[in-house]
């Protein structure tokens, strides 16, 4: 019980401290469970979370630790994050779970949106929403238009790819050589969506 008591003094502590040498010091700290134990690493994840909870953490600090950490705790607080650039960084970590990105999907912010989408762990559903979206950026368009060009016709992935590509086609905002290069894509359904927008008049 008292060691529990002083994880939670010292998480208190650091939630709550307003010395940025130490909280930047805390936050850069290399830990591994080979070298810690068992024990001692999930201390210092714990008091890592306090870091990243403490808005008195430098930014530059809090970006390494959304960009670095692979503590499901942390990056879920720095998804929450007051820092549009501390959510990106989170929404562009490989180590964050596809249920984290897509809510980082449907962030105020178009950078934390687009980063979210374009993590190889985000849902198929973040990414048709993407290609969807009129307020999606040519950038993440032309991104989506590749999605999933080499999966196994007839495959699961092949067929969602398509759905994501076609909505690509279809998205007014899809730049022309996107479109262009979407009409001779390898799925039939995303061909006749972008033809049929490059040529009104193609009813192939």
């Amino acid at each position: 019980m008292e060691e529990r008591k002083t994880l939670t003094d010292d998480y208190e502590r650091i939630r709550k401290s307003e010395d940025a040498g130490e909280l930047s010091r805390l936050a850069r700290e290399q830990v591994s469970k080979e070298e810690a134990g068992e024990e001692e690493f999930a201390v210092k994840s714990a008091l890592l979370e306090a870091v990243a909870a403490n808005p008195a953490t430098p930014l530059e600090d809090r970006i390494f630790l959304a960009s670095s950490s692979s503590f499901p705790n942390i990056l879920v607080r720095l998804s929450a994050d007051c820092d549009p650039g501390v959510r990106r960084a989170v929404a562009a970590n490989p180590a964050s779970k596809n249920w984290l990105l897509s809510k980082l999907a449907k962030d105020d912010e178009a950078e934390v949106r687009e980063a979210a989408m374009e993590n190889p762990k985000s849902s198929w559903k973040a990414k048709l929403d993407g290609a969807q979206s009129f307020a999606s950026s040519p950038a993440l368009l032309r991104f989506l238009s590749e999605v999933g060009r080499d999966a196994a016709e007839g495959s699961r992935d092949f067929v969602l790819a398509s759905m994501v590509r076609s909505s690509v086609a279809r998205n007014p905002s899809c730049p022309a050589d996107v479109l262009s290069s979407l009409a001779l894509d390898p799925s039939p359904e995303v061909a006749r969506a972008a033809s049929k927008r490059i040529s009104p008049d193609n009813v192939q």
